[in-house]
């Protein structure tokens, strides 16, 4: 609700992201951000973008404010504080998930190269006199093959993105 509020008034008084950003001075990107939902401005940069964009803060948050001026910002704080919460789980949980997905892709990897090391290419035994198992012998050795040289990449590739998304704390 917030971001959709901050792009309609900001366009209601005619401003681009990057005019808006230099009234707060802030970069454009911090704006952007606010409007997709992926920030949200800190209390004293909310007070400011509504005196920048002369709409009241409650106007912003989408609700209409009828308690006393101090208990509404206290009220503004902590659910502000409630979405820079939600940001950050949400943000963990993607990098969890991320992790995850290149720790199987590392394992799946692996269980390739033993499989194939183990199975020893049988398809090169296989009878290509017959139309069917020379198109199927060099369909699987073209699979071997690619694989064989584009898996070491992806797995350190992977063993870097799990290196990123690590926990930092």
């Amino acid at each position: 609700m917030l971001q959709e509020n901050i792009k309609v008034a900001r366009k209601a008084k005619g401003l681009s992201q990057q005019e808006l950003a230099v009234k707060l001075n802030v970069v454009r990107q911090t704006i952007s951000k606010w409007e997709q939902g992926l920030s949200v401005p800190d209390a004293d940069l909310l007070i400011a973008l509504s005196e920048a964009l002369e709409t009241p803060v409650s106007t912003l948050l989408g609700e209409t404010m009828a308690e006393t001026e101090a208990e509404g910002w206290k009220a503004l704080a902590e659910k502000l504080e409630v979405v820079n919460l939600q940001l950050a789980q949400r943000k963990t949980t993607r990098r969890k998930c991320i992790r995850w997905v290149l720790i199987g892709l590392c394992i799946l990897i692996v269980a390739m190269f033993v499989i194939l090391f183990f199975l020893k290419s049988p398809y090169l035994g296989w009878d290509y006199n017959h139309p069917e198992t020379a198109v199927l012998g060099v369909a699987f050795h073209g699979l071997e093959w690619l694989f064989v040289r584009a898996a070491p990449l992806v797995l350190i590739g992977a063993i870097v993105g799990i290196f990123l998304t690590r926990n930092k704390g």
